[in-house]
């Protein structure tokens, strides 16, 4: 599709006024499927900003899987929940960075005009659980932008104002929204729940991927000494630039990998090579893990369990090899090891981790930047698995180096690079 894009360029009104109408891609109900058909450019209405709301100017957006997910219905329809209901569509994105254009009653923090970057944790400031537990315990918690609609795939979007967090200035547009989703989630994955500290050894599963390579900074910033599991010995040169103590290609374990349905000489076998893969992990970071960063779940988690150090702890955020786990349980209570869920980020957490990426001890890690007309096409790539790391569309602005404010302190910008566990 051709898209005009020289309207995104130039703001159509002035600070604190919005527009009546604007370009966003757009999925509905009666169009759930592949990404290319079921992502399409609409011209909506303008969402106005509630009550401690703000209306932000999309400068670039993020892409995620969720908003594949969310094309093509699965594995549940975005449109039973959230917003959806009242306004019948869903606009993407949970990741942006924008220029906040209007504030919402109520919102003291942020004026017009500010340039920032914005999480994606959304919950009622009237749940208890906000205010002394954890937001994420909130029953009202949800992810904007999947379980809610104004994403960032639009030229405007709409957020709680707690979900602001300030740009840093030596980023470009496109960088400062590429890493929010990922990078938080790992964050509070290795600081919050696994309490990661100085001396720890980790072993991080798709040490290449989206959440690895943040995994691995993480734990140079804190002391912390890991390993990285990647596809490729390409891959695990960049996990080694990244910080990491060194890398095994889970190729040459191929075997370790679980499938739920082998038979009993089949386990033992799988079993045998899992053994094999620890002695390689203690070798590498000389003892065994004190940590290990799940996400892969089904085919790795048994041997996570077992290669983790007796009191050790397995932190794990998702499951995209599969959610029905099943291991040798007397490995996780004989060695009193700990199995620790973790799901997304709170915004204090979101803040201590942006500071990292401003301070410049954490860098994005940015594969491609495209414009706003290949929105729908980048699912599809995404939804095909032809992507080879993060990607970023810009909306408002004009290129890709765009927003790069401070150039003085020579805090490096994104790496650029082919990524992927």
């Amino acid at each position: 599709m051709s898209v005009d894009l020289a309207p995104l360029h130039t703001p159509r009104t002035a600070l604190g006024e919005l527009p009546a109408t604007m370009s966003a891609w757009a999925i509905r109900e009666d169009r759930l499927g592949e990404p290319e058909d079921a992502i399409q450019l609409e011209e909506v209405a303008v969402p106005q900003p509630g009550p401690f709301e703000v209306v932000v100017r999309v400068m670039a957006a993020g892409v995620n899987f969720n908003n594949v997910w969310a094309a093509l219905g699965q594995p549940v329809s975005v449109f039973k929940y959230g917003d959806h209901p009242e306004f019948g569509h869903h606009i993407g994105g949970s990741d942006a960075s924008g220029i906040v254009w209007k504030v919402g009653e109520g919102v003291t923090r942020w004026k017009e005009g500010d340039e920032v970057v914005i999480h994606c944790n959304q919950a009622s400031y009237e749940d208890v659980e906000v205010h002394g537990l954890d937001p994420m315990a909130a029953p009202s918690q949800q992810i904007w932008a999947y379980e809610t609609t104004w994403g960032s795939f639009a030229e405007y979007c709409k957020v709680q104002a707690q979900q602001l967090l300030p740009k840093p200035k030596h980023l470009s547009w496109a960088e400062a929204a590429s890493y929010g989703l990922t990078y938080f989630t790992a964050y509070r994955m290795l600081m919050d729940r696994g309490q990661i500290k100085a001396g720890d050894k980790v072993l991080i599963w798709g040490a290449a991927g989206g959440l690895g390579v943040f995994a691995i900074q993480l734990c140079k910033a804190a002391g912390a000494e890991c390993v990285g599991v990647v596809s490729s010995d390409e891959k695990g040169e960049l996990v080694k630039q990244l910080g990491a103590v060194d890398y095994i290609n889970r190729n040459d374990f191929k075997g370790m990998m679980r499938t739920g349905d082998e038979t009993p000489e089949q386990e033992k076998e799988r079993f045998g090579v899992s053994r094999q893969f620890a002695k390689k992990v203690k070798e590498l970071l000389g003892d065994a893990p004190d940590i290990v960063f799940e996400h892969v779940g089904k085919a790795t988690f048994p041997t996570s369990v077992f290669t983790v150090k007796p009191f050790g702890k397995v932190v794990i955020c998702g499951a995209t090899s599969g959610y029905t786990l099943d291991f040798d349980v007397r490995y996780l209570w004989m060695k009193q090891k700990e199995i620790i869920g973790s799901h997304f980020a709170n915004a204090y957490q979101c803040m201590k981790a942006n500071a990292l990426i401003d301070e410049g001890k954490v860098r994005p890690v940015l594969w491609k930047t495209v414009g706003f007309e290949e929105t729908a096409n980048v699912h599809q790539l995404m939804r095909d698995n032809k992507h080879s790391g993060k990607i970023a569309i810009l909306v408002g602005a004009k290129d890709a180096d765009e927003g790069r404010t401070d150039t003085a302190s020579g805090r490096p910008g994104a790496i650029h690079a082919e990524v992927g566990g």
